[in-house]
């Protein structure tokens, strides 16, 4: 083993620790990767920025920009508008059909957008109609990724396993090549996720006060004549620009004001329900002139006049909630200083953290608002007027789960055309006319040329923490080529397994890719792993084909963790999942796919 060897394995181990910790996010380790493997000389100042011009690199952001596409026109709500009439079935009818629709479209598009739609309507469907959503939510996040895997355009991991492929000799994969290797592993989860829906929780259906405990941190407050409170406006108060205090109403003479505005000014007997943490309260118990009440609730009077009643009703509030998506301009925000990324209508009121191998304890934060972050999975609860709901979309990368009725204001020509659009690409990338880049590119020229796509929109919603994972991930590449890393490894593994048979070769590789890429982003695993298949195929003089397909199928098979793959760590939370549903159910379902994996793959060797 050669210096520049053990340079290598040191960089890609502490990539490995990185991603599974979760210590800085993926864009910031590909920043890491890049400048680590130039100054260690590992790699040519032009290799270090290859990945940004890398085929690969360029067919993954035009496909996300064509998803966008598709999500922006209402395509893809379109294509799942019949699946709220299945709300009467029984969850064992609703569920395989959910998988089939959600597996078809990412074979398509981008499993992440269909996924984040999927989650909107079962939201709307437990909301109204009851359906427990923990039923559904990990089978459309399991199905995505498993049509994802069946077409070549499917998922970014395909397409990089490929290009890494071309690059090192192995024949380019047709666009449907592994399709039908692909449908039988669909079709064998969806019958087996099925059978398992009585061991996925019954989560009930909570309301939003009661999923964040907001009784333990709203309070009823009634001015004194002697507090000093007494005719000064909101904003000179020590109630205006505290992180720790927000006012949600003001009762004044049975008559309700939601969200006050800072330049009201308070009177004696005025009384204000707020939400604070429970240091914060008990400094306003013991503060001059204030009354803190033991009972509160949302006030709304029953004796309003009918005009009073009119107002309420044009000022209602509503609690929403949002997911937190990688690219997010409020990730990295604490709900202290939220508010001055938000409208002034806008109320940050808790967050919900999603759970990590770092805060595996926390969940709702009141308390340390000024401690914690916000990072992609989690959500933020938010106070808004009913008729500003529509305006927090401005907001880039977040998903409203808890949305109102809204009529959909896309044209039905924008549908149809987005939709042939996509087809075109498929058709063309499909038949071979053009490559799935030129063809991508094509369809979003196309898009932006007749005014169907806006860039600005495409900016805020591109997720580019993945486009620079990628062009980060692909320098780590070829450095182990270039020092002979993948050689080493796969003559290690070739020592270890002689005189093995194929299968026990194959099964092997198709294992320890799989386990990696439920700690590591499946991206990063298909980079890492692809030319170490490649190395073992060539050492063993076999074809490569079904060794690239073992890497491709087992990068994308993260099921037994939900930190594998982005849709698996949008739903954890959302479903009120535990990490043993994951390793268990995904577990097994792994085990499934790898033994199966295992034989086909053989037989084509």
């Amino acid at each position: 083993m050669t210096v520049d060897i053990i340079l290598v394995f040191l960089v890609l181990v502490t990539v490995i620790v990185l991603f599974a910790l979760e210590i800085f996010p993926v864009d910031k380790i590909a920043f890491f990767i890049i400048v680590s493997l130039t100054l260690l000389g590992l790699i040519s100042p032009e290799e270090a920025i290859s990945g940004f011009s890398n085929s690969a690199t360029i067919a993954v952001l035009a496909l996300m920009i064509l998803a966008i596409a598709m999500e922006e026109n209402g395509v893809i709500s379109w294509l799942t508008s019949g699946l709220g009439k299945l709300k009467g079935m029984s969850v064992y009818i609703m569920a395989p059909l959910f998988m089939v629709v959600t597996a078809t479209i990412s074979a398509f598009i981008s499993t992440t957008a269909v996924v984040i739609v999927f989650i909107k309507i079962i939201n709307q469907l437990s909301e109204k109609f009851k359906v427990p959503k923990s039923k559904l939510l990990l089978p459309i996040s399991f199905a995505g990724i498993l049509g994802g895997s069946c077409t070549l355009m499917g998922t970014s991991t395909n397409l990089i396993v490929n290009s890494v492929g071309k690059n090192l000799g192995a024949p380019v994969l047709g666009f449907f090549e592994f399709t039908a290797i692909g449908l039988i592993f669909l079709g064998v989860s969806i019958i087996y996720l099925t059978l398992i829906l009585r061991w996925l929780p019954w989560s009930k259906n909570r309301d939003l006060n009661e999923d964040y405990s907001l009784e333990n941190y709203i309070t009823s407050v009634r001015i004194k004549s002697e507090s000093q409170l007494v005719d000064k406006r909101i904003e000179n108060t020590f109630l205006y620009n505290n992180p720790e205090i927000s006012v949600l109403q003001l009762v004044r003479d049975n008559r309700v004001h939601n969200a006050p505005g800072k330049y009201i000014s308070l009177k004696e007997n005025d009384e204000l329900l707020l939400m604070c943490d429970i240091n914060t309260l008990s400094k306003l118990n013991e503060s001059q002139g204030l009354g803190v009440n033991e009972q509160h609730h949302w006030m709304i009077p029953d004796n309003q006049s009918e005009e009073g009643e009119k107002d309420a009703k044009l000022d209602e509030r509503v609690f929403v909630e949002l997911l937190m998506l990688p690219g997010s301009a409020l990730l990295g925000k604490t709900l202290g200083n939220l508010r001055g990324y938000m409208q002034q209508d806008v109320l940050p009121l808790a967050i919900k953290k999603r759970k990590t191998l770092t805060n595996i304890r926390q969940r709702m934060v009141r308390s340390s608002v000024n401690k914690l972050v916000l990072k992609a999975g989690d959500r933020l609860l938010v106070d808004v007027s009913r008729e500003n709901v529509q305006s927090l979309e401005a907001i880039e990368n977040i998903v409203l789960l808890q949305e109102l009725d809204r009529p959909d204001n896309n044209a039905p020509h924008k549908k149809y055309f987005s939709l042939a659009v996509l087809l075109m690409v498929v058709v063309l990338a499909a038949t071979g006319v053009l490559s799935i880049m030129v063809s991508a590119l094509s369809g979003v020229a196309l898009l932006l040329l007749t005014n169907q796509l806006h860039l600005d929109r495409v900016y805020k919603k591109v997720n580019w923490q993945i486009f620079f994972l990628l062009a980060g991930m692909i320098p780590l590449g070829l450095a182990m080529n270039n020092t002979g890393a993948d050689i080493w490894i796969s003559e290690q593994l070739l020592m270890f397994l002689e005189g093995q048979s194929e299968m026990v070769v194959i099964g092997t590789l198709f294992f320890v890719t799989m386990v990696m890429s439920g700690v590591v982003s499946n991206n990063a695993t298909a980079i890492i792993m692809t030319p170490i298949a490649i190395a073992v195929a060539h050492g063993l003089q076999l074809d490569f084909k079904p060794f690239i397909l073992a890497v491709m199928f087992a990068a994308n098979f993260s099921f037994f963790t939900p930190v594998g793959y982005q849709t698996n760590t949008l739903i954890y939370g959302i479903g009120n999942y535990r990490f043993r549903h994951f390793f268990i159910i995904g577990g097994i379902l792994s085990l499934i796919l790898w033994i199966l994996a295992t034989v086909l793959l053989t037989r084509m060797v």
